[in-house]
């Protein structure tokens, strides 16, 4: 006999119908007066995470909240994720509620806001980040994915199909916007723990959210004690492994032992694309010959665009 019972699955299922932990984000985007409006979201999840010209996020919402309405204009959003604190929970609650307006919503909020960094970059008009924030990303629609360009504001009651499928109106009630991260902003502390190191006091506190289980109340949690886990050590692979894999990545470029030995701790997974890096570092440099010290240069390299 199973342990498990199961539980049908309804609107919602992440809240009604499962234990789901989600983030708590407030996101901004630009009203018809100009003016920055926020809107709190949960279903704010990374898209495109490798392997593209750009990285993105997903969100889904109603495709009649102002959020909705304003990215389906103007395509700008910036994605605001607040520490653990009470009072900006309360006020995240507040302004997640349907129905106010974005005016009447703004005038109330105990927030501020400021400039974010793409806009000092490139004069753009893009919503105002939230300066309590402990990092923001600042994004804009990939309107062309899926032709999500077709779909328009102005349905406040439903949108009849066509729908799209990932990008633009998913649902007569629902919206899905791909979003390309254009910079990932956030406070000293936090931005230097990540080039120095992190340790378990550097991660920020930030509160987690089971959603509007009862109707009634809006459920989350703080973090309080971060604990860590070692990953398991790569087990070395033969350096003859190594070799085979070098020896088909570029007919011009030859990797030589010590070059090899330096990557034989990296996962069989990721080997592929270690060595196409490097032979990509030799294309640029008019190297023929990578030895240890081309390694070198290349993981100088490497540690350099991190900090960056």
């Amino acid at each position: 006999m199973s342990s498990f019972k199961e539980l049908r699955i309804v609107d919602n299922f992440y809240q009604t119908s499962s234990y789901f932990p989600m983030p708590t984000i407030l996101v901004g985007t630009i009203d018809d007066q100009g003016k920055t409006s926020l809107g709190a979201y949960s279903l704010c999840f990374p898209y495109y995470v490798a392997g593209k010209s750009y990285y993105a996020m997903i969100l889904e919402c109603r495709n009649s909240s102002n959020t909705a309405q304003n990215i389906l204009k103007r395509g700008k959003a910036s994605l605001n994720f607040l520490p653990n604190n009470k009072k900006y929970f309360k006020e995240t609650v507040r302004l997640g509620y349907p129905g106010d307006s974005s005016e009447e919503k703004m005038a109330k909020t105990n927030l501020h806001l400021e400039d974010g960094l793409v806009t000092l970059d490139d004069q753009s008009i893009r919503p105002q980040i939230v300066s309590e924030s402990y990092q923001v990303f600042e994004c804009s629609w990939v309107s062309e994915l899926e032709n999500a360009s077709e779909c328009k504001a102005g349905e406040l009651d439903g949108y009849e199909p066509p729908y799209k499928d990932f990008n633009g109106i998913t649902s007569k009630f629902g919206a899905h916007f791909i979003l390309r991260i254009d910079k990932i902003v956030m406070k000293e502390k936090y931005h230097q723990a990540i080039i120095d190191g992190v340790k378990a006091t550097s991660f920020p506190k930030i509160p987690v959210d089971y959603g509007y289980r009862d109707n009634t109340n809006f459920w989350y949690t703080g973090s309080k004690k971060f604990m860590k886990e070692p990953i398991p050590s790569a087990k070395a692979m033969d350096i003859n492994t190594v070799r085979f894999a070098a020896d088909r990545t570029d007919p011009n470029i030859r990797f030589t032992d010590e070059a090899c030995q330096r990557l034989v701790k990296v996962p069989r997974i990721f080997l592929k694309v270690a060595l196409e890096s490097c032979a990509k570092w030799a294309r640029e440099n008019q190297v023929t010959v990578i030895d240890a010290k081309e390694m070198d240069i290349i993981n100088d390299k490497r540690n350099k665009e991190k900090k960056n």
